[in-house]
């Protein structure tokens, strides 16, 4: 039912897509630098498993993040997706995390916090080698996500 402050539009709806497991490696301090503190966090490869997309994370691809205070840190994720079919889906995720200060730290020396008491959400953009997922590239993908010791975890919905 459409909100009466909404000009007679209904909500989006999401529709589950997948399960990304993104193993990373040692975080490459930059330093800190106009924007903020600056990391590159390689991603090691990984898999993809829904009802939407299925595959393998590729290694080669890596995480630049800016952690631009104590709590908020900027995500600018770059990896390839290899279908189960053989199409490869190049994938651009931007997200924001933010915690407290003391639970993003923990996150920074490497250390496992509760996923509840990180804000961590995404929005994927994807580039598709094939035709049976060129829909990615038109189609509003968001998704919420949680950092682990070797690995970032994320949750994907896709916006119809």
């Amino acid at each position: 039912m459409a909100d009466p402050h909404s000009g007679g539009l209904s909500a989006p709806e999401l529709e589950y897509l997948t399960h990304l497991e993104i193993l990373v490696g040692t975080p490459v301090e930059v330093g800190q630098t106009h924007a903020g503190l600056r990391r590159m966090i390689p991603i090691l490869g990984g898999s993809a498993t829904g009802p939407e997309l299925t595959g393998t994370i590729l290694p080669g691809g890596a995480d630049f993040q800016v952690l631009r205070s104590e709590t908020v840190t900027d995500l600018d994720a770059r990896y390839v997706i290899e279908s189960d079919t053989g199409e490869r889906v190049f994938v651009t995720n931007l997200a924001y995390r933010t915690g407290s200060a003391e639970d993003v730290a923990a996150l920074v020396r490497g250390e496992q916090v509760p996923a509840e008491r990180i804000y961590f959400r995404c929005a994927p953009r994807f580039e598709v080698s094939g035709a049976e997922l060129s829909w990615l590239e038109s189609t509003v993908v968001i998704g919420s996500g949680r950092r682990e010791p070797d690995r970032v975890v994320i949750d994907l919905w896709s916006v119809r």
